[in-house]
């Protein structure tokens, strides 16, 4: 099967993608996806600016939230052909101890599209067909939502999704999300959707302007409020909602220095610290601080497939708004794109749709 792709042909940042045709065929387990839409996420810019090294070297093709149909099939994945699907970010083998222990994220034989394999930036992909998502078109159209539209949930929202749900996150819950766009905006929604009480911290008043209208509380701006500031600011909401000055829930999804810091400084005793957002930059904390309040910190690399189904159903049900935050492209506009976002002239999540 001819693929066209956008490869970043050189391991240097900032440089040109550039169109390619290759031909590709599933093996066994494995199936073409024609692409609907793929999100350019806050990665992609680590990779192709940041000097973040990929597991395959360039030339490579990045994108990993990716959604489309099935178009061709290996031996034992037939049953998949012409279904809808999204692809998960991070595919682990399914067979190895970790995976059989549900330790998935840590499969040291996961695939990642645009890390491990060829990404999603194309007008096809091929994949392992296991922990595949499949997405019901009915349900969709029910929705207003376009296939491409559902790419996103492959990463900004099943990210969060795994976030809020290892925490904990439960009716009564206070729960604080730094950085309110992208998959900040979406960890908002769905620490919502469990039944926390959220606050929103940013530094972009318009973004936490749209969030305050699809589930946080509370927004902050920190700007304009230093740590002390901020962490009376959520005590206040806390006692006026009712909730406990302990086990506060924290998402730091911002992917900055400047957010992971504040994050720390919110910590309370018996908290829970989620570190979702990357950043190449080092920050100074006291580590001791998480024993004397007898809080834990979290890493959160991607899902597991299995609980995809699950994360759609909210967007599907409407308890997380997708379309407003979501804004496609056509992939031809890559080279254009990728620089807009990075310098912030784009706030919502990009999904660039190759040509029909």
């Amino acid at each position: 099967m001819s693929i066209d792709a956008y490869r970043w042909q050189m391991n240097k940042p900032g440089a040109p993608f550039e169109r390619v045709a290759f031909v590709a065929e599933p093996a066994a387990g494995e199936v073409v996806v024609a692409i609907a839409g793929c999100g350019v996420c806050h990665t992609d810019l680590g990779y192709y600016y940041d000097g973040v090294r990929t597991n395959s070297a360039p030339p490579l093709t990045l994108g990993h939230e990716i959604s489309g149909r099935v178009v061709a099939a290996g031996a034992a994945a037939q049953a998949w052909l012409g279904k809808a699907v999204i692809v998960p970010a991070v595919l682990p083998c399914g067979e190895c101890d970790l995976c059989k222990r549900g330790l998935q994220p840590i499969c040291r034989a996961q695939k990642m599209p645009g890390n491990d394999i060829q990404g999603g930036f194309a007008s096809h992909i091929v994949v392992p067909a296991r922990g595949l998502c499949p997405v019901d078109e009915a349900r969709l159209a029910a929705a207003h939502l376009t296939l491409a539209q559902v790419s996103i949930v492959a990463d900004a929202l099943t990210t969060p999704y795994q976030a809020v749900r290892r925490a904990g996150v439960t009716p009564g819950s206070l729960a604080i999300v730094i950085g309110a766009g992208g998959v900040g905006g979406y960890c908002v929604q769905i620490a919502r959707a469990f039944g926390a009480q959220v606050v929103a911290i940013d530094v972009d008043d318009d973004k936490l302007a749209a969030i305050a209208q699809h589930g946080a509380g509370l927004t902050l701006n920190a700007r304009t409020h230093d740590g002390k500031a901020m962490k009376a600011a959520v005590n206040a909401f806390a006692k006026q909602q009712g909730l406990r000055s302990t086990e506060w829930q924290i998402f730091e999804c911002s992917g900055t220095a400047a957010g992971q810091l504040s994050a720390y400084g919110l910590l309370v005793h018996g908290a829970t610290l989620s570190v979702v957002g990357f950043t190449m930059d080092k920050v100074e904390v006291r580590l001791s601080n998480l024993m004397a309040f007898d809080a834990r910190a979290l890493g959160n690399w991607g899902c597991p497939p299995e609980y995809y189904p699950a994360a759609l159903d909210l967007v599907l049900d409407g308890k997380v708004a997708l379309a407003p935050f979501v804004e496609e492209r056509p992939l031809d506009s890559i080279n254009a794109v990728f620089p807009a976002v990075h310098h912030r002239e784009i706030k919502k999540r990009v999904v660039l749709t190759p040509a029909a």
